[in-house]
């Protein structure tokens, strides 16, 4: 397959798994911002706790008594393991997000992990494209995800990517999750440069998945083998950038790559001049980087 024909393929599988969402969503408020957005059976379903939510048929909130971020974050707490009981969350990671009106600005609560989706709120992340320098051509580390990965069990990943946990940030979450991952030391990752974001927003079986994602080039020695040291990536793999761009089109064999991972590695390729300008796909694939999203309540 030819970079022409990649490049279409591309464009094509990532237009449908990072369509944007469908049909209404709820705003969760509070105050007068919206930080989650939830479908109307989701939104239903938090109308029995009605100690925590006031439900509404356009909106959800917060009820009076919820007036810090401890209060909430110790409510919500008990609402994501009732939802998780259920059976209607991802596995449960003993790991919170902060929940914020806007990046920087003071938590308004924090949330398990696993109930990110199903709230639909603003989450974060880091990602690294560790590239090595060939004679014959630049290439990119893949890694393969653990099958027992509560998301993307089993699929290929960039080499290093994480969420950023509250309490933490971009670059502690980038230098943990490279050795953890790829057992890439401290000295090195810290070596990662900043490539720009990326946006996501999709509705998933679990919920609305709405990140940001902190892209990373990471250059890294010819002789350097990854090794996972955390147990949660099962093999590593070294491809040229073209390759990688096919493995992404998930037309090669069995190999899946994870929508976010494959718009990280799209987003690597045009920066580095690999898929070109004049490419009849270039405009349309580019713009899948950085969408312009509107969720509107009922």
């Amino acid at each position: 397959m030819d970079i022409t024909a990649i490049v279409t393929a591309l464009r094509e599988r990532l237009e449908r798994v990072l369509s944007p969402p469908r049909g209404h969503y709820r705003p969760l408020l509070v105050g007068g911002d919206a930080v989650g957005w939830l479908d109307g059976e989701r939104a239903s379903r938090l109308a029995a706790f009605a100690d925590v939510f006031h439900v509404e048929q356009r909106r959800v909130g917060f009820v009076a008594g919820l007036i810090d971020c401890a209060a909430r974050t110790q409510a919500l707490y008990h609402v994501a393991r009732a939802l998780a009981d259920e059976g209607l969350l991802t596995a449960w990671r003993n790991e919170r997000y902060a929940v914020a009106p806007a990046p920087g600005a003071p938590a308004l609560f924090e949330l398990e992990r696993a109930a990110a989706r199903y709230f639909g709120i603003q989450t974060f992340a880091a990602h690294v494209n560790g590239l090595v320098r060939c004679d014959d051509a630049t290439r990119m580390w893949l890694a393969r995800r653990s099958a027992a990965k509560a998301i993307d069990p089993g699929l290929l990943d960039n080499l290093v990517g994480g969420g950023i946990a509250a309490g933490s940030g971009i670059q502690a979450t980038l230098v943990k999750e490279a050795w953890e991952e790829a057992g890439i030391p401290d000295a090195v990752a810290t070596q990662a440069k900043p490539a720009g974001v990326l946006h996501i927003c999709r509705a998933q079986p679990d919920g609305l998945q709405r990140e940001t994602i902190f892209v990373h080039d990471l250059w890294l020695d010819a002789d350097f083998v990854p090794v996972c040291q955390d147990g949660e990536v099962v093999e590593h793999r070294l491809l040229t950038m073209v390759q990688a761009a096919s493995v992404a089109t998930n037309s090669v064999g069995c190999d899946v790559v994870t929508a976010d991972a494959s718009l990280v590695i799209v987003d690597c390729l045009i920066r580095h001049g690999v898929i070109a300008m004049d490419l009849r796909d270039y405009a349309a694939l580019s713009k899948l980087r950085h969408p312009t999203l509107e969720l509107t309540p009922p």
